[in-house]
């Protein structure tokens, strides 16, 4: 008897379904996608309807043959990839491929990877979703049309190897315009004046000036205060209203992708692709003893704060046990779905409510842990109670008419309903509530005790962190959950932003760039017009608009910016020239500033046609530890036409220079040389022992020293994709890692 195939996309998942599926059926995976458009050729047809040619990836040669192989000896073949966009793409492209071995191919989805969902999905097959398929094609398109054609500007421009991207270059603009408010904002001074009073019962307690002869208290120097000071002293004090209130607090919904980000970056102090790698891996499924591989959330690309029927039944029962019935509401929660959300999923929760945190903390890891128990308590609080409190206000007088009006606010929890199990970051109002006194009296006069003056200076906008930029990019509706990762991944690896503690940081490059393509692209790299593409990819998927239409209407406008662009390229290239105050040393001509592919440099102003002097435009000098073998002097590193080397800082007297070291020691057995950078003599970066010729160990690919956890090789490589960004590889073994999860010590594995 044939078995069946279900064709996944991970390792992880084939473990965790095949222990569900049994016998009957066999478990192969497509590690991603198989099919994409070509590297080295734009590969979309402009001039005949925008079809894109997509290729077999020559990577996954292999992965197909046998895949073809295997669909050939099954009855039926499920094509069971992500249930998205971009999982469609996949399942298409596979039946595509494997049709000619199998003509009896379904589609099958689960937002969740547990055995009733899996043999619900197999028990009821559907046809691939040609609506999805065409709005991700239309991403595809738009995505190369973009990076094909803009691109190759910049190389013109400035240099060779930078990019533009749709939707990464607003979030670039974003970040970068943040940076221009901040370097253009004046800081203004004002002051606050906080009194100490004593009531009736001898309890003491601060209140804050609030209004000045029936207007908001406005004191902009510091002899303004002290003149108001002056006056409060004479005053009497009359206790005019107390208020008291009792305000329920709901909780917040179970996380969307942007909100587990968000909260993840706040809480764990992970960066969104941290995040995503350990959800992947907590939904694809983690080993957890007899019980074998099982996933324990939700699908987690999802923008969707919609929750199951049986999920709300089982997390009601839970909290019914756990915390009593006080803290259930009399109906589950339901939450509204924020504008212009596809809903396609459910919120991302915990797949059972057998399975606590605390219960199952031996069998994860510790980010696994500390992620799946933010993900559990956000969804078990969003179906508690609401907490309670009492809020008491009480306002104070002072002065004729009165002239002054006091404000102190606080609050007591009555119920702490969901804030058992979560706690909410403090607002504004909060960190503002004081204690107030507890038999306090309307027309109660009151004894000032002092009177604080206190000098503030207005603040900046804060820089945009991962969390915040998550968030705005949610909030304005550019890319997709799928995408926020790799957005800020691709600006990171492209050095157009940096990190600076958690704060995003637009590097010199970054903002060049911007500039470049906000003063050429306006209508094109602005926020409304990628939300408005990201609708129109909507509504492709809706089915309510055409691929054809909606690219046709991108590209018009496109191609016009174009066709401006590059007419200027070389003007723009021109005025990007900085002029500076010296003089060359070799032909005394002025020096300028320029752009090359290790960036600014100073060139005379007749290079390189006439004179052929340049240096780093770098001015910090990096001392190393290194000793100059020849003078003894400290080793400095210095940027020349082959890349980052070291020379000696007593240069021109000592000319010594050596290959620029990277801190791995060579893994050759008995070697005592270290790995340094070289360039080949077109240029290209590779890696090599410090004791060439007596050793020849090289790489293309950048050594990391992290030994292997799986094979115990002596170092990893660090590899980059568009999909994946930056990651490690092992070259015995091929196993891969998140570099944010493991260190000298440690090497946390994934097979997403």
């Amino acid at each position: 008897m044939k078995k069946s195939l279900v064709i996944v996309e991970s390792v992880a998942k084939t473990k965790t379904i095949n222990k569900f599926l049994g016998d009957r059926f066999r478990v192969m995976y497509s590690m991603g996608h198989v099919m994409d458009l070509p590297q080295r050729k734009l590969g979309v047809d402009v001039e005949n309807g925008f079809e894109p040619h997509f290729v077999k990836i020559r990577k996954k040669e292999k992965i197909l043959k046998e895949l073809k192989q295997a669909a050939q000896e099954s009855d039926v073949v499920y094509v069971a990839t992500d249930p998205d966009r971009e999982g469609e793409a996949i399942a298409w492209h596979l039946s595509e491929l494997l049709r000619r071995a199998n003509r009896n191919i379904k589609r099958i989805l689960f937002n969740e990877i547990t055995e009733s969902a899996v043999k619900k999905a197999i028990e009821h097959p559907l046809e691939v979703d040609q609506d999805k398929v065409q709005a991700q094609k239309a991403r595809r398109v738009l995505d190369r049309l973009v990076g094909y054609k803009v691109s190759p500007i910049l190389w013109n421009t400035l240099y060779r190897g930078l990019s533009a991207g749709r939707v990464q270059s607003v979030a670039l603009r974003l970040i970068c315009e943040r940076e221009d408010e901040i370097e253009a904002f004046e800081p203004k001074e004002y002051w606050t004046i906080t009194a100490t009073f004593r009531d009736a019962e001898k309890e003491k307690f601060q209140s804050k000036l609030v209004k000045i002869d029936g207007k908001k208290a406005e004191i902009d120097s510091q002899i303004r205060a002290q003149a108001i000071v002056d006056d409060l002293k004479q005053q009497i004090f009359v206790v005019k209203d107390v208020r008291r209130n009792v305000v329920s607090r709901n909780p917040s919904p179970p996380f969307t992708t942007s909100t587990l980000q968000q909260e993840a970056a706040k809480r764990l102090g992970f960066t969104a692709r941290r995040t995503m790698t350990v959800a992947q891996q907590l939904y694809e499924g983690v080993e957890l003893g007899d019980e074998g591989s099982v996933g324990l959330i939700t699908y987690m690309r999802t923008d969707s704060t919609r929750i199951a029927d049986e999920a709300l039944v089982a997390v009601r029962d839970y909290i019914a046990t756990a915390y009593g019935t006080d803290y259930l509401p009399a109906k589950p929660r339901r939450f509204k779905a924020k504008a212009g959300a596809q809903d396609a999923h459910e919120a991302i929760r915990p797949t059972s409510m057998s399975r606590e945190p605390r219960k199952i903390k031996g069998f994860l890891t510790p980010d696994q842990f500390k992620l799946y128990e933010l993900i559990w308590n956000r969804f078990v609080a969003s179906q508690m109670a609401p907490a309670k409190f009492e809020r008491t206000t009480i306002e104070i007088e002072a002065g004729e008419k009165p002239r002054y009006l006091f404000r102190t606010t606080g609050s007591v929890v009555l119920f702490r309903g969901y804030l058992q199990v979560w706690e909410e970051e403090k607002s504004q109002e909060d960190e503002e509530t004081a204690t107030v006194p507890k038999k306090i009296r309307v027309d109660e006069v009151l004894k000032l005790v002092d009177l604080l003056p206190e000098q503030h200076f207005t603040k900046p906008p804060a820089r945009y962190t991962e969390s915040s930029l998550v968030k705005e990019l949610d909030e304005l509706g550019i890319g997709r959950p799928s995408t926020y990762a790799l957005i800020i991944s691709t600006l990171l690896d492209r050095k157009y932003v940096e990190r600076s503690g958690k704060q995003l940081v637009p590097t010199e490059l970054g903002r060049l760039v911007n500039r470049i393509l906000v003063e050429n692209f306006p209508d094109i790299f602005n926020v409304r017009f990628t939300a408005q593409m990201e609708e129109q990819l909507d509504k492709i998927e809706s089915g309510k608009k055409d691929f054809l239409s909606v690219v046709k209407s991108f590209y018009g406008p496109f191609e016009r910016a174009l066709e401006r662009m590059n007419s200027k390229t070389d003007e723009l290239k021109e005025s990007l020239v900085e002029d500076t105050d010296e003089r060359c040393p070799i032909c005394g001509s002025p020096l300028v500033v320029k752009w090359g592919r290790l960036g600014r440099f100073y060139a005379c102003s007749r290079y390189p046609d006439e004179c052929s002097f340049t240096k780093s435009a770098d001015k910090d000098i990096v001392e190393t530890d290194e000793k100059c073998e020849v003078c003894g002097r400290p080793m400095i590193v210095k940027v020349g036409r082959f890349g980052r080397f070291l020379a000696c800082s007593g240069y021109p007297e000592c000319k010594n220079t050596k290959p620029y070291p990277i801190g791995v020691p060579c893994p050759r057995e008995g070697c005592d040389g270290q790995i340094v950078e070289r360039r080949t003599r077109r240029g290209r970066v590779f890696y090599g022992c410090s004791n060439y010729p007596k050793c020849d160990f090289a790489t293309w690919h950048k050594p990391v020293n992290v030994k292997c956890p799986v094979c115990g090789n002596p170092y990893l490589e660090e590899r980059s994709n568009r999909q994946r960004g930056t990651y490690y590889l092992c070259p015995a073994c091929k196993q891969e890692f998140d570099p944010e999860t493991v260190s000298l010590d440690e090497a946390v594995g994934f097979d997403s």
